[in-house]
């Protein structure tokens, strides 16, 4: 089995054309990865992921030891077995789950205490106990455990947070099991202060990693304020190591963050959006729900060709919604992620090709269109 690594093909301007090689395959990227919180992602067959395009799935601690238990998990052959799911895994530590789905949480410098959201029992998560749990999912990238850091923060708030992770990264890494193929990834913390961001690569670059993400965004600071925070933050991480932007994002997002150097993505938003009847397409989002798409026999996406265009109409999808059938469900959140993968897709043969700016200009205009008009 050969080393976990991260090549470089091309770039185009800050953007990186990559592939990221793990013990469970490899990556291209720019990448986008499904949410599968509890070992699935939600609606969808893991087959049915993988028919899209996705080559990477993030599944979560927090939500995985809590049900059905790491140690059973492990026992069962590991995540990839469990949720046959045969190709690269990434875990996040817990760390933003404690913080916003516990009941109740007490944090100090060994760890958090905090009771399940699910039955109120008690646990201790340190970063010591990440590391072995995600070891014994088998997730092929793990993430240091950290604290994500709220926003608004005032600079002083943000500088102990940032401080604290940065000190649970060294622990982290300390306490990561080193095997082939697998890698671990440091956390950048620092809100919106630029000389908080630069302390904080500076620590984990000292400490060493496989790949560095940024995290503390698309926490309620504005897409602006985030391309700020990236347009300074990014270039701080290391250019031979993969970089990933936590949480994010809206297709618009996706966009502006490649043109800004970073590698890897994920968030709940195409499945999420799925299953309450948002679409996502290259004339912006569509609320399937509407009355205006109740007689209408045309596609969702004339460009698309995920299962939901290809084979039924805006009419019938509409009926699924609004009757809360399982397979509207499905249909769109298979859209959805089909959409995503089609525009990471297509950011990589435009970096390849040194037309990032052009494809950037096409997509903002194709949104700013609007939905197709009504019948």
């Amino acid at each position: 089995m050969s080393g976990f690594r991260f090549e470089r093909f091309a770039s185009d301007g800050r953007a990186r054309l990559g592939r990221v090689h793990t013990a469970h395959g490899y990556i291209d990227t720019p990448a986008f990865m499904p949410v599968g919180t509890a070992a699935t992602v939600k609606a969808m067959q893991p087959e049915s992921v993988a028919a899209t395009g996705a080559q990477i799935l993030l599944g979560n601690t927090y939500h995985l030891m809590l049900r059905p238990g790491a140690e059973r998990v492990e026992r069962l052959g590991g995540l990839h077995e469990f949720m046959n799911w045969p190709h690269p895994i990434l875990t996040d530590s817990g760390g933003f789950q404690v913080m916003s789905l516990s009941k109740l949480r007490k944090i100090t410098e060994e760890g958090v205490t905090f009771q399940s959201h699910l039955d109120g029992s008690k646990h201790h998560l340190t970063p010591e106990r990440s590391m072995e749990i995600q070891r014994m999912l088998d997730s092929d990238i793990t993430m240091c455990f950290d604290e994500c850091t709220p926003f608004p923060a005032t600079e002083e708030q943000a500088a102990e947070s940032m401080r604290m992770s940065m000190r649970w990264a060294r622990r982290s890494r300390d306490a990561f099991t080193e095997r082939p193929g697998y890698g671990l990834f440091g956390i950048n913390q620092g809100s919106i202060y630029e000389n908080l961001r630069e302390e904080s690569a500076r620590a984990l670059i000292d400490i060493g990693f496989d790949g560095y993400a940024v995290g503390g965004l698309a926490v309620g600071e504005g897409q602006e304020l985030m391309f700020q925070t990236l347009d300074f933050t990014t270039p701080m991480l290391p250019e031979d190591k993969p970089r990933y932007l936590m949480g994010v994002g809206k297709p618009s997002d996706l966009v502006g963050a490649v043109m800004r150097g970073i590698d890897m993505f994920d968030c709940v938003m195409p499945t999420r959006s799925g299953r309450t009847g948002q679409a996502f397409t290259r004339r912006g989002p569509v609320n399937i729900r509407n009355a205006r798409h109740m007689d209408d026999p045309r596609p969702l996406d004339e460009g698309c060709s995920c299962p939901a265009c290809k084979n039924y109409s805006r009419a019938y999808l509409h009926h699924l919604a609004r009757s809360e059938e399982v397979l509207g469900l499905m249909l769109l959140t298979w859209h959805n992620l089909h959409y995503y993968q089609d525009l990471m897709r297509g950011m990589r043969h435009a970096i390849a090709e040194g037309r990032l700016a052009d494809f950037a200009a096409d997509f903002h205009r194709e949104q700013a269109l609007g939905d197709i008009e009504p019948l």
